[in-house]
């Protein structure tokens, strides 16, 4: 059986929608996203970070949520969300399956820290400005592949469970703007899944 360390407002709930997508069984230990919980001792031999998803299967414990994605999909998969090596979608599928992480999460990030997590007297307006800039910049691209197309490779995959939460989180910021309408009908159509809103309530 799979377990799933998990905690709220983070990209652990990319594991969850996955795992929901693919009608997988899972035991899931939720935890505080809070020092005391990730900080502990316990999770600490988790992730030496102190930080979540982490993913325990049998004798096997992997975490970053790009690499469970991967993972899962290899070794339980249950026939789908990712193309053959060899079909025309590969190449697609592996640019927006890490674009995710290299471009539109670090803006992501920092917005977050600056309108979330810091006390208002820390915040820095200017590095807050920046990455809204950035971010924008970053969804472009997102917009322009979407026209036309329901799912970042025409089908749902394994991009969409990576890229999708990340622009489900950048318009749940503010960042997704009305003339992006082909982002936000993305983001409208994730958010219509039934796994995506089983892994949602959770977080």
């Amino acid at each position: 059986m799979l377990k799933l360390h998990f905690a709220p407002n983070s990209r652990a709930g990319r594991i969850v929608w996955l795992l929901e997508e693919l009608e997988l069984p899972y035991d899931i230990n939720k935890m505080a996203f809070h020092p005391s919980d990730l900080k502990s001792d316990e999770h600490r031999a988790r992730h030496p970070l102190g930080r979540v998803p982490v993913l325990d299967d049998g004798e096997v414990s992997i975490y970053e949520s790009g690499a469970i994605v991967e993972y899962v999909l290899e070794r339980h998969k249950n026939g789908g969300l990712k193309p053959s090596v060899d079909a025309a979608e590969y190449p697609a599928y592996l640019q927006w399956f890490h674009y995710c992480e290299g471009m539109v999460m670090p803006p992501v990030n920092t917005i977050v820290v600056q309108t979330v997590l810091l006390p208002p007297e820390r915040r820095d307006e200017t590095a807050l400005n920046q990455a809204q800039r950035l971010l924008s910049k970053a969804l472009g691209p997102v917009e322009e592949t979407l026209e036309g197309k329901d799912y970042l490779i025409g089908d749902f995959s394994g991009a969409d469970i990576m890229l999708g939460h990340a622009c489900f989180m950048s318009n749940r910021l503010g960042c997704v703007s009305d003339d992006m309408p082909s982002l936000k009908g993305y983001v409208e159509r994730i958010s219509a899944r039934p796994a995506f809103q089983t892994a949602i309530t959770m977080t």
